[in-house]
């Protein structure tokens, strides 16, 4: 059985009243050790019944003695996960069930893993509980929770992530149990202190850092006691007071530090801008360095173009000159710039820092200057104003030699078309008209030839004897045309 504390309260002791005054005190952080006498973790009231051998049997084990003069006490039994909750039996075997308690007497909590509860004026004597309880921690008896924490910094930055161990205590000794990190929940709040000269006037209550035991992010092992906080210290500088608070299902501690001072990023970050975007933009990095080491200054960051692409690009070269970095300046519109600090403050501790965008317009290449064809906000060849300017005189075009072909106008070559077209008209018709007197003449003699018995023999036509009647329509007009012809030369 393991016993990490009590609240309880010894009829021989002082007064339950000054003991609650006075436990409660020293959680809240009010009373420092050396102002007042830490209570001592009174073991006596609760005590484990039987040996290992009786507690190995399964209708005897998970037994407790409560003392006589104990007026309240607050236990926790771990058991398997899933379980269900404990059964309590009183000594005069009675029963007390999860949901079916008198809750001005009992206040029970139980979750998947745990039961957590507290009893007002318990019975004196031999307790048990009965269920899945966990051989390693069958029970708990908890009282005055404390958080005791890394203390921090000096010098704190805003944007700073920050790792912070710290331990829990019940009674002033330190809780080893691992299942316990399933019943507290250990936060750090930054509460403004309102100081007017500062930037955190009015601002409100931060959480800050909430500390696990489970293995994860910056914890280191799983269950081992110590609890890791990561600080997100994305918050105004200024004065802010520093709360502690372990919660349990029943009960709030809270645990209040002195007041700190949290700096103003100390990373300033500048550009010089090439007007012209043809070449590069010079990025400067520089630190405030009253608070921080220059030559200990690293850089890793990002680049954001106006067109959307990115560019990374880290620092690593130590010197006491602020860093550069040339930016390609290619295009106009707004550049974007994340930066992560590494260094040291100037009292020799490492810190990481989380530093806000820096943006800056590149601007484009130099525009040609218009001029403007308003003259006093009026347009002067709308309303008259402008004066008349004469056209400027032609040029006459210097001639060039053509050849006579282009000296030719349109009609002659209409012309000369239409007598060149009609000749070759008239050529094809002579030609037509000779091959139709062939054909004609040789039909001729092949009738000629011919001997019919019933027609009378004929007298072969002469072709020279024909007369117009009785030569075709076509070869009329074509002979009347040479006739006519013919008596013009004559």
């Amino acid at each position: 059985m393991l016993l990490l504390g009590t609240w309880c309260t010894n009829a021989s002791s002082q007064s339950l009243r000054e003991q609650q005054d006075v436990a409660l005190q020293t959680a809240d952080g009010a009373v420092t050790p050396s102002e007042g006498k830490k209570q001592s973790v009174d073991t006596s009231v609760i005590s484990q019944l039987g040996d290992d051998y009786t507690n190995s049997i399964e209708l005897l084990k998970n037994r407790f003695r409560v003392d006589y003069n104990v007026e309240e006490i607050t236990m926790v039994f771990f058991r398997k996960y899933g379980s269900a909750p404990v059964v309590l039996v009183r000594p005069d075997g009675s029963k007390l069930f999860q949901g079916r308690v008198d809750e001005e007497k009992v206040k029970w909590f139980d979750s998947d893993s745990f039961d957590m509860i507290t009893i007002k004026n318990p019975v004196p004597g031999p307790w048990q509980a009965v269920g899945q309880v966990l051989q390693e921690s069958r029970i708990m008896v908890i009282s005055d929770i404390e958080l005791t924490a890394d203390p921090l910094p000096n010098i704190l930055f805003s944007g700073e992530i920050l790792k912070s161990t710290a331990y829990l205590t019940n009674g002033g000794e330190e809780i080893t149990n691992k299942e316990f990190r399933n019943v507290v929940d250990v936060d750090i709040e930054f509460i403004s202190t309102n100081n007017a000269n500062y930037n955190n006037f009015g601002a409100v209550d931060e959480l800050v850092a909430t500390f696990e035991d489970d293995g994860l992010g910056m914890d280191e092992r799983p269950g081992d006691g110590i609890f890791t906080g990561q600080f997100n210290l994305k918050i105004a500088s200024g004065e802010w007071k520093p709360v502690f608070s372990v919660e349990t299902p029943m009960m709030t501690r809270e645990q209040e530090g002195s007041p700190i001072i949290l700096y103003e990023n100390p990373v300033d970050i500048s550009v010089e801008i090439n007007e012209n975007d043809s070449g590069y933009h010079n990025l400067l990095i520089d630190v405030d360095r009253e608070l921080v080491q220059i030559e200990s200054l690293l850089v890793d960051g990002k680049v954001r173009f106006p067109n959307g692409d990115t560019q990374n690009f880290s620092l690593t070269e130590g010197g006491a000159e602020a860093r550069e970095y040339p930016i390609v300046a290619y295009e106009k519109g707004v550049f974007r710039v994340k930066l992560t600090a590494y260094g040291a403050t100037i009292d020799g501790r490492d810190f990481i820092l989380d530093v806000p965008e820096y943006t800056f317009l590149g601007q484009g290449p130099l525009e040609p200057e218009v001029e403007d064809p308003l003259i006093n906000g009026e347009d002067p060849i709308v309303d008259g104003s402008a004066p008349v300017v004469p056209p400027e005189p032609e040029m006459p075009l210097e001639t060039e030699e053509k050849s006579p072909v282009d000296t030719i106008d349109s009609a002659t070559f209409t012309l000369l078309a239409i007598a060149i077209n009609g000749s070759i008209l008239l050529i094809g018709i002579i030609i037509a008209v000779i091959i139709i007197l062939k054909r004609k003449k040789g039909s001729a003699s092949n009738t000629a030839s011919l001997k019919p018995k019933q027609k009378p023999k004929q007298k072969p036509m002469d072709e020279s004897s024909l007369t117009l009647d009785d030569k075709p329509k076509g070869i009329k007009k074509l002979f009347a045309v040479f006739k006519k012809k013919k008596q013009g030369e004559s």
